[in-house]
């Protein structure tokens, strides 16, 4: 009888009833030879892989212990890193436009409150700040100061992807306007007070004609880079036989190689030969029909007073409601071109308040021209910014965001604001919406007697 539970597998040893012989001493020997190789394998891995574990078991404990000394611990707020710097929340409607970069040219100076896509343009966290938020927001929004010296000029140019909007702080200019090649020339004069306006794509040019500086405060239509062309860039940059055969001037290309291009960039500009290359310059003004399509006596208009200030409006109304027959002009050109801005002055009285109040279809922004003031804004989440302002400063509320401006100074805090519609602008203030609330709602709401509400002034 075979028992089975003695069998080895391969060369081994079997055990049969058959009486066959054992294995030979040398077989044996190689048998036990390659078992013993087999098993001091088997135990140097096992050896390994428990060292392995071992180093890896230590490493986790003294990173565990690292992290447990380094870790900041969590109360419910994001806190930087050491090495980071932490930029206030507020300074994503928040701009100190003085601290800005200044460029420079020969006729005057630029300022700009805007998103740049290489942060280093940024000057400061703060800058940046801003201007990542306009852009987040889809603002439809840029800001800009232009300086221009005494018979200094904005050099003729257009924007490929933004309406200009500008309201003239101090000065005298001469502005010209180009559409597309049927439409007539229009040349105006504007002074302080006075709104402007360029459509997208339309050459213009702006001129100081008095003996002061001019100083514009801009509003572009667009989140993104503005882009620019200016009239002399386009010519040095075409071919010269393609402008000779453009423009076809006597002597042809030949006169058009007498053109030389400036080292330094032109864009705004006062040559210092002026009065020998400028004998007869006449500022002719347009008619009427066409000056308004670009222009709006926002000095001169209506004024809309509300407890604590008064508000003077460059806006579309319906059916031109309450506005005079050159107003209405400039009404139907904002309204038919897209993406244009609401423009306004807002006073607000010392110690006035301009109440908590949200737009439905506009972003507001505007710029801070005299007094100071404080500003409140409170976002859909419930995250809330109060922070001051003063000359100088720009202000950004995205569309939906609760916001009030209060004047704290002695004398009145004046600004200007522009709001990202052509259409009539829709606002709903902070009495109207809480006095709409059914007094048993607010009851519910606020845990306190229905009667209790009565006290709210109607």
């Amino acid at each position: 009888m075979d028992n089975h539970a003695f069998e080895m597998h391969g060369e081994s040893v079997r055990s049969s009833s058959k009486g066959k012989e054992w294995p030979k001493t040398e077989e044996r020997k190689g048998s036990w030879s390659l078992m013993k190789v087999f098993l001091v394998c088997l135990l140097a891995c096992v050896i390994t892989t428990a060292i392995g574990v071992l180093a890896l078991s230590l490493v986790y404990v003294k990173s565990t212990a690292f992290m447990k000394e380094t870790n900041i611990k969590d109360d419910g707020t994001s806190s930087p890193k050491p090495d980071e710097k932490s930029v206030d929340f507020k300074f994503q409607f928040l701009n100190h436009l003085e601290k800005s970069k200044v460029y420079k040219y020969p006729g005057g100076e630029i300022q700009w409150a805007r998103f740049r896509k290489d942060v280093k343009e940024y000057q400061s966290d703060e800058e940046m700040e801003f201007g990542k938020s306009i852009n987040n927001h889809r603002s439809k929004m840029t800001f800009g100061t232009l300086r221009i010296k005494s018979k200094g000029l904005r050099a003729p140019h257009w924007h490929f992807n933004a309406n200009e909007h500008g309201y003239l702080l101090q000065g005298t200019a001469w502005i010209g306007v180009i559409g597309a090649d049927d439409s007539v020339i229009t040349t105006y004069n504007v002074t302080a007070g006075q709104v402007i306006f360029f459509p997208r794509n339309t050459v213009h040019w702006v001129k100081n004609v008095g003996s002061d500086d001019c100083v514009f405060l801009l509003f572009f239509t667009t989140h993104e880079e503005l882009q620019t062309l200016d009239v002399d860039d386009a010519f040095f940059s075409t071919p010269e036989d393609i402008a000779a055969r453009a423009l076809k001037p006597q002597g042809g290309v030949n006169f058009i190689r007498t053109f030389k291009k400036q080292v330094e960039d032109q864009a705004v500009n006062l040559p210092p030969n002026l009065n020998e290359l400028v004998q007869n310059a006449t500022y002719v003004q347009s008619p009427d029909n066409l000056v308004w399509q670009y222009f709006y006596n926002l000095k001169g208009s209506a004024e809309y007073p509300f407890p604590g200030g008064i508000f003077q409006w460059a806006r579309y109304r319906i059916n031109g409601t309450g506005l005079n027959e050159t107003e209405k002009i400039f009404s139907e050109s904002l309204n038919k071109h897209e993406n244009t801005l609401t423009l306004a002055t807002l006073r607000i009285f010392s110690n006035g308040l301009g109440q908590p109040h949200f737009h439905f279809n506009a972003n507001e922004m505007g710029y801070v021209i005299s007094g100071c003031g404080q500003v409140g804004v409170i976002l859909s989440s419930g995250v809330t910014a109060n922070f001051n302002i003063g000359i100088g400063d720009v202000i950004f509320f995205p569309v939906g965001t609760q916001h009030y401006i209060k004047s704290v100074c002695d004398e009145d805090l004046l600004l200007i604001l522009a709001y990202s519609t052509g259409n009539q602008l829709e606002t709903l203030r902070m009495n109207k919406y809480f006095r709409g609330t059914a007094d048993h709602i607010l009851a519910q709401l606020f845990f306190k007697k229905q009667a209790e509400f009565k006290k709210f002034s109607n």
